[in-house]
C-alpha cells in the first residue's frame, strides 16, 4: 500500500495510507491517516493526491534526490 498527501484545513498536508487498491473510476480513495482515522477521500480521477517519498528519503539535502518533488514533499522534508 502506497501513502498519499492530503490536503488538511490545520496542517496545510496529511500524511494517509491507501488501505484499499483504487482502481479507475472510482469515486473515494480509501485511506487511513497516521492517527489511526480511516477516510474514504473523494477524488476526482484526473487530480489524485500526491505519492509520498519513502522514508529513507525524509532529510535529503538535495531535493533532486527525491522520488516525488512537489509542494508536499517540499514541505515535509
Amino acid at each position: 500500500y502506497n501513502r498519499v498527501w492530503i490536503p488538511d484545513d490545520d496542517e496545510v498536508w496529511q500524511s494517509a495510507e491507501i488501505t484499499k487498491n483504487y482502481k479507475a473510476g472510482d469515486r473515494f480513495l480509501h485511506v487511513q491517516l497516521e492517527d489511526g482515522t480511516e477516510l474514504n477521500y473523494p477524488v476526482d480521477p484526473a487530480a489524485l493526491p500526491p505519492l509520498r517519498n519513502p522514508d529513507i528519503l525524509v532529510g535529503e539535502n538535495d531535493l533532486t534526490a527525491l522520488s516525488y518533488l512537489h509542494e508536499p514533499a517540499v514541505l515535509h522534508n
